[in-house]
């Protein structure tokens, strides 16, 4: 039997609705499900200058910084917390280039977007800045992978549907009082990854 191949897990990425799109945000909201993305998590704030200047410490000493987080900080925002395969570069080419009006005309940040710095949406540059990004908008969340549905299908066939179903079956022959004790109890010892103890002559 060949080895099956699938990908472990779903990327996370962080999509700001800037305060010049907020009020197109069910339209982009639509937008973003039609293009295969889970929203897990979605959030209103309107952010101090401080906090943009937090938020955007790499851009700091460059010219466009001030006018930056005035911007930001000018209205609501909404965050957005998108889940799916390569998440990060999808939801980059979607929305476009910071200058997009005249490059790529399709794109979400020349629909929507005003200018370079009012260019509607925001997403996050690389795995490690999708990290830093999130955990600034969503500091109560817990960041880990998402499994995929294919994922999680196969690793229960691979590692528990047959110990389960053979505990299942002896739980029927044996009708305990409690079966939830009596089916942990059996799987504990039934274990097929169990280490094998081996006694010396």
């Amino acid at each position: 039997m060949e080895p099956v191949s699938y990908s472990i897990s779903v990327e996370t990425t962080l999509a700001l609705i800037k305060p010049d799109a907020v009020h197109k945000s069910e339209e982009i909201e639509d937008i973003i499900q039609r293009n295969g993305f889970n929203i897990l998590e979605r959030r209103t704030l309107l952010l101090t200058p401080e906090q943009c200047s937090d938020f955007y410490a790499l851009h700091y000493g460059k010219l466009i910084f001030p006018g930056l987080t005035a911007y930001m900080s000018s209205g609501p925002i909404i965050a957005l917390r998108l889940a799916r395969d390569n998440a990060i570069a999808h939801w980059k080419s979607i929305i476009g280039p910071a200058k997009a009006t005249e490059s790529h005309p399709e794109c979400l940040r020349a629909k929507y977007g005003t200018s370079e710095l009012q260019n509607a949406l925001h997403g996050s540059g690389s795995l490690l800045a999708a990290e830093r990004e999130l955990r600034f908008m969503f500091p109560y969340t817990v960041i880990e992978h998402v499994h995929t549905r294919e994922f999680t299908i196969e690793y229960l066939s691979r590692h528990v549907n047959q110990t389960l179903m053979q505990g299942l079956v002896e739980l029927c022959k044996h009708k305990p009082l409690n079966p939830c004790v009596w089916l942990a109890d059996w799987l504990i010892k039934h274990n097929p990854n169990k280490p094998q103890i081996s006694y010396g002559v």
